[in-house]
C-alpha cells in the first residue's frame, strides 16, 4: 500500500485507556454535569430531529459565544473539540516548506498536527522552571520564517501560565498568526482575549471538555479576526460538529454559571494537592494554574505503578524529554484527592521500609 510519505514516521497520540476507580489521568472534570444541567441537556436531546443534518453554520452556539464576548458571529468558529480547530489551523497556515513554532514540553499534539500538515516543527525549549522566553520564540519564528506559532496557556503538562506581557510581546513581534490555546482558562482566570482588539494575528482556542465536563461530546471554539476565521472554512469539513454535541454545548454555555462552584472547588483542591504533596519527601510539585499538577518523583515509574495498583490512574511523563521523573495528576473530587494523598503517603512509607 502506498501511504503518504512520512506517515510511517508519525507517532499517533496515545494514552492507555484504563477504567480506574479513581481516574486522574486525563484532566477531565471530576464529576458529571450538575444535575439540573444534565436534565436540561437530556430534555434538549429529546427534542432533536435525528433525521436532519446539524446547522451547517453552527449559528446558535456561535451567536451565544459572540454575544457573551462582545464579538460578532464572524469572530467565532466552533469545532469538534478545540483539537480539531488546532489541527485545522495547522492545515490552513502550514504546508510543505512552512514552519510551525511551539514550546516544548507542551501539548504533544502540536507536533503531530504540524507533521500531518506537512510542515516543519520548530520546538522552542522551555527554561528549567518551564517558563517561556518571548525572545527565543520570536527568534525561532524569524529564523524559520514560521507561518504559525502555537502557545498553550496554562501549559499542558507543566501547569504553569505564560505571563500576559510575554504573550503580547510574541503576538506583537510575530510576522504570522499566533494561537493561544486556552483549554484550561477557567482554572486560571486570565485570558488573552483583551488583546484581540489590537492584534489581528491573534487566535484564541477554548474547549468545553475541561471545566464544563463535555469531554465526551467534543466541542471547542475559536476567537479571531474575521479574516482569519474565514480561512478555516476552507479546511473544515461540512457538518463537522454533530447536532447532539451542539445541543449539549448550547445548554452548558447558557448554564455556565452553574459550573462556577465546582471550578472554584477545583482551584482550592489544586492548591491543597500542591501544599500536601510538597510536604512529602522525595516529591517536587510545580506551580499550576490548570486543573492538574505536575509532580516530580525520585522514582516516577514506581510511584505510578503503586497508584495503579491502588486503582488510581495518573499520567506518567517520566520518559519524556525535559519531564524526566514527572507524573501529571488531575485534580479530582475531595474524596478522590484524599485517597490519592493517602496512597502517596503509603508509598513513601513502603519505600522507606
Amino acid at each position: 500500500m502506498l501511504i503518504r510519505p512520512g506517515l510511517d514516521q508519525l507517532k499517533p497520540y496515545s494514552v492507555e485507556e484504563t477504567e480506574f476507580p479513581i481516574k486522574l489521568d486525563a484532566n477531565e472534570r471530576a464529576s458529571n454535569l450538575p444535575a439540573a444541567v444534565l436534565q436540561e441537556v437530556t430534555d434538549r436531546l429529546g427534542e432533536l430531529a435525528f433525521n436532519r443534518y446539524p446547522d451547517i453554520g453552527i449559528t446558535g452556539l456561535r451567536d451565544k459565544i459572540a454575544k457573551a464576548m462582545n464579538f460578532s458571529r464572524d469572530n467565532v468558529v466552533v469545532g469538534n473539540g478545540s483539537s480539531e480547530l488546532l489541527a485545522a489551523l495547522c492545515y490552513a497556515f502550514g504546508g510543505t516548506g512552512r514552519s510551525i513554532v511551539f514550546p516544548t514540553p507542551s501539548f504533544s499534539m502540536y507536533g503531530i498536527y504540524t507533521k500531518m500538515a506537512d510542515s516543519q516543527a520548530v520546538p522552542v525549549p522551555l527554561k528549567a522552571d518551564y517558563s517561556l522566553s518571548a525572545d527565543e520564540v520570536l527568534t525561532a519564528a524569524a529564523d524559520s520564517q514560521a507561518s504559525l506559532i502555537l502557545l498553550c496557556n496554562p501549559n499542558n503538562p507543566t501547569g504553569n501560565a505564560i505571563p500576559m506581557e510575554t504573550i503580547e510581546a510574541i503576538v506583537a513581534g510575530a510576522a504570522c498568526p499566533v494561537v493561544v490555546d486556552e483549554a484550561y482558562y477557567e482554572f486560571h482566570g486570565h485570558s488573552a482575549i483583551g488583546l484581540l482588539a489590537r492584534y489581528t494575528n491573534l487566535i484564541i482556542t477554548r474547549t468545553f471538555s475541561k471545566a464544563y465536563g463535555l469531554a465526551s461530546a467534543r466541542v471547542g471554539y475559536l476567537l479571531a479576526a474575521p479574516e482569519l476565521t474565514a480561512v478555516l472554512g476552507k479546511v473544515l469539513m461540512p457538518y463537522h460538529v454533530n447536532a447532539l454535541s451542539l445541543a449539549a454545548a448550547e445548554v452548558v454555555y447558557d448554564r455556565r454559571k452553574a459550573f462556577e462552584p465546582d471550578i472554584d472547588l477545583a482551584i482550592r483542591e489544586r492548591q491543597r494537592l500542591i501544599d500536601s504533596l510538597n510536604l512529602v519527601d522525595g516529591l517536587t510539585v510545580y506551580p499550576s494554574q490548570a486543573n492538574f499538577v505536575l509532580v516530580k518523583a525520585a522514582d516516577s515509574k514506581g510511584l505510578t505503578g503503586w497508584l495503579t495498583a491502588n486503582g488510581i490512574g495518573v499520567r506518567d511523563f517520566g520518559s519524556a524529554p525535559a519531564l524526566e521523573g514527572c507524573i501529571r495528576v488531575t485534580v479530582g473530587t475531595v474524596e478522590e484527592n484524599n485517597v490519592l494523598l493517602q496512597a502517596v503517603a503509603a508509598y513513601v512509607q513502603q519505600v522507606k521500609a
